[in-house]
């Protein structure tokens, strides 16, 4: 095991040790190559569902490049996020076409149901993640919501909330 993964499992955090291996398993999958920055970030996203700080640090350090350079690649691409989210994230359009057909009366529905807010998009059990996006691209479906990969056209608020029971009973059910 790497040194930093060995003082993670020393750590306070039980976890740690076996998510920090796993990014020593991605750097080494991808030969520890500094232009292989992207993929690299885009799997350990996968594995922790946002960039933590302290992995960023330690990928840069990993491809001999400065926590600084790493942070910006991360924050510059809309695809990563510094804050963790839900098992599922929910993308709601609200571009013009989805705003018009009634975006926001779905939001303020799946907000009511999942207890959030705007300063708060993500549930306590950490399960949902609700987001607004500008355009999803599919305007001739609007209103358009995206759950992880899944594109739903012609939402309502009654079928976003039938789409979230749907995922609720069947991870009550796994």
């Amino acid at each position: 095991m790497h040194e930093a993964a060995t003082a993670l499992a020393q750590s306070d955090c039980p976890n740690c040790a076996r998510h920090f291996a796993r990014v020593c398993e991605i750097l080494d999958r991808h030969q520890r190559n500094p232009a292989k920055l992207i993929p690299i970030l885009q799997q350990v996203q996968e594995e922790y569902r946002y960039l933590p700080t302290e992995v960023l640090t330690f990928v840069a350090n990993s491809l001999g490049l400065s926590p600084a350079q790493v942070h910006g690649v991360a924050t510059f691409y809309s695809h990563f996020t510094m804050t963790p989210k839900g098992k599922y994230t929910i993308r709601l359009c609200d571009g013009t076409a989805c705003h018009v057909r009634g975006s926001t009366d779905i939001l303020d529905a799946l907000r009511r149901r999942l207890g959030l807010s705007p300063g708060r998009n993500t549930t306590a059990d950490m399960l949902f993640t609700v987001e607004t996006v500008s355009c999803l691209g599919a305007c001739g479906l609007a209103p358009v919501m995206v759950i992880n990969e899944s594109v739903h056209g012609q939402v309502t608020p009654e079928k976003a909330l039938t789409l979230l029971e749907e995922i609720s009973a069947e991870e009550r059910g796994s």
